[in-house]
Formats: C-alpha cells, sequence, structure tokens
C-alpha cells in the first residue's frame, strides 16, 4: 500500500483500525501498524494527525512486544511443566502419546 496517496485523515483512521484489530487476538495487525505508519509517525514532516498516529503506533509495538514475551512465556512454561501436568498437559498439546509406557 502506497500511503503517500492516502489522506492524513484516512492514515489516522487506518493506524486506528489496526490498532483495534489487534485486540481481536490478532496481534500480528500490530506488527503490520508499526511497518506501516512507522516513517509516518516519526520521519515525516509534521502534520496534524501525527501525535495521534504515533501514539497508535507506539502501542501497537508496545502490543506486539507484549503478547510476543507472553506467547514465549507460555511455551516455555509448556514445554518444561507438560510432563508434571499429565493429562492435563497432553490434552493442551496437539500431539497425543501413540502408547501406554
Amino acid at each position: 500500500m502506497n500511503l503517500d496517496r492516502v489522506s492524513n485523515e484516512e492514515k489516522l483512521e487506518l493506524c486506528r483500525k489496526y490498532f483495534r484489530g489487534g485486540f481481536l487476538l490478532l496481534p500480528f495487525l500490530w506488527v503490520v501498524n508499526v511497518v506501516w505508519f512507522f516513517r509516518e509517525a516519526f520521519w515525516a514532516p509534521p502534520f496534524g494527525e501525527q501525535q495521534q498516529i504515533k501514539r497508535y503506533v507506539v502501542r501497537s509495538a508496545l502490543g506486539a512486544g507484549l503478547w510476543g514475551v507472553s506467547l514465549g512465556v507460555w511455551i516455555g512454561l509448556f514445554q518444561t511443566r507438560r510432563g508434571q501436568w499429565g493429562a492435563l498437559g497432553d490434552a493442551l498439546s496437539f500431539t497425543q502419546p501413540m502408547g501406554v509406557p
């Protein structure tokens, strides 16, 4: 998408939609928001909606980072504690044991 052809109001609205979409368990939208609007928020010459776009970009970066850290912690915890959780650990897993030990 070429943001140069879009008005500043449309940029703000699109940035806002991607930020809100991240809360629907779609954190990749926060990453897309940061990638697409970083230049507009921090490097572009000042314009009226820039502060709001900057706020959404920073919050999207924080949300994506928090989501990534949370997912990493969960994966590490699950992999190290799965055996201790017994049947619950197997029920939460995508792979099921094939035989009885």
